[in-house]
């Protein structure tokens, strides 16, 4: 019964927007894309990480309340912003969005949201790693809300399959999207606390996860020692800032860094969908694009802020 009423409590947040459209800005604000791009652009190109952290930041807005910027809240008062929780305290790159509203704003006053931007930025991270491109749907507003109480609700990297599928299906996401999505695993950057669970401490003989690779596994635990430094980490994979489908590939090996990455095993449908994509970038990015345009059309905000750290 607890379960239901966290789905529903979950899904009251937000909705599947119908009013979304690839030319909602065509009159009001035509060069909207073009701002957006140079801005994840030029940001780009001094600092390779920015790709990885604003797709990764897309993601952990829409999953909470939806894709409604207010990842993008700052925290004020006593209320503590989604950003400041503990799940996204690793965000970075926020300055990007700071950025593309600013030049955004000065072309269009009042008529993009930040919802919006952070849509466009994360397509145009994609592409720029070399991934697919596609027609955003635009039309998001952006919400007043931002909780870092809420980001418990995002997905864990410790989660396994039951857990993943019942994540994504609160977001009415299905086991096709939640095996695509994925896949952007395959840009950026992980901190040893969210693989540590595998490699130190694991309910097995050698306390290692016996489903890691031996090797893989010591080398991990050379760059994640048990007392390992604060910001020490690992990247997602080899090509970690090349959007590829090298990630699925691991996976078979045995060289999946979390514990949701292995799960895809764990499931008929996730397993036969990961060697599919291991096989075919085509097959992956295809159902890469369609899932992300899902993902990113679960829409829940009220307005059109002119900062995006603070609501009008």
């Amino acid at each position: 019964m607890s379960t239901l009423l966290t789905s529903l409590l979950i899904l009251s947040f937000f909705y599947v927007a119908t009013s979304l459209s690839s030319n909602y800005y065509a009159k009001t604000c035509p060069n909207v894309e073009s701002l957006v791009r140079k801005a994840v652009r030029d940001a780009a190109t001094s600092d390779k990480k920015v790709p990885a952290a604003l797709l990764r930041m897309h993601f952990h807005d829409c999953f909470i309340r939806g894709c409604d910027a207010s990842v993008l809240l700052d925290s004020k008062g006593k209320n503590k912003a989604e950003k400041d929780g503990p799940p996204n305290v690793s965000l970075h790159a926020f300055y990007v969005i700071d950025n593309a509203k600013k030049v955004v704003e000065s072309a269009c006053p009042g008529i993009v949201s930040c919802a919006d931007i952070l849509a466009l930025a994360a397509r145009d991270s994609v592409v720029l790693s070399g991934g697919p491109s596609w027609d955003v749907p635009k039309g998001r507003k952006d919400g007043r809300t931002s909780l870092a109480s809420e980001t418990i609700q995002l997905p864990a990297p410790t989660f396994n399959i039951s857990q993943l599928k019942q994540s994504f299906a609160q977001r009415g996401l299905s086991l096709d999207d939640l095996a695509a999505l994925s896949g952007g695993h395959t840009l950026g950057f992980s901190h040893c606390s969210s693989f540590k669970n595998r490699i130190h401490n694991f309910n097995s003989p050698t306390g290692v996860d016996p489903s890691i690779n031996p090797s893989f596994a010591a080398s991990l635990k050379k760059t994640c020692p048990v007392n390992n430094a604060k910001n020490a980490g690992v990247p997602m994979d080899p090509s970690s800032t090349s959007f590829d489908n090298k990630y699925y590939k691991l996976i078979f090996q045995q060289k999946a860094l979390f514990s949701s990455d292995k799960a895809l095993l764990d499931s008929t449908k996730t397993k036969n969908l990961a060697a599919k994509f291991s096989s075919s970038k085509d097959e992956f990015t295809k159902a890469f694009t369609r899932s992300m345009i899902k993902m990113s059309s679960i829409t829940g905000g009220q307005e059109v802020r002119k900062n995006c750290r603070v609501v009008n």
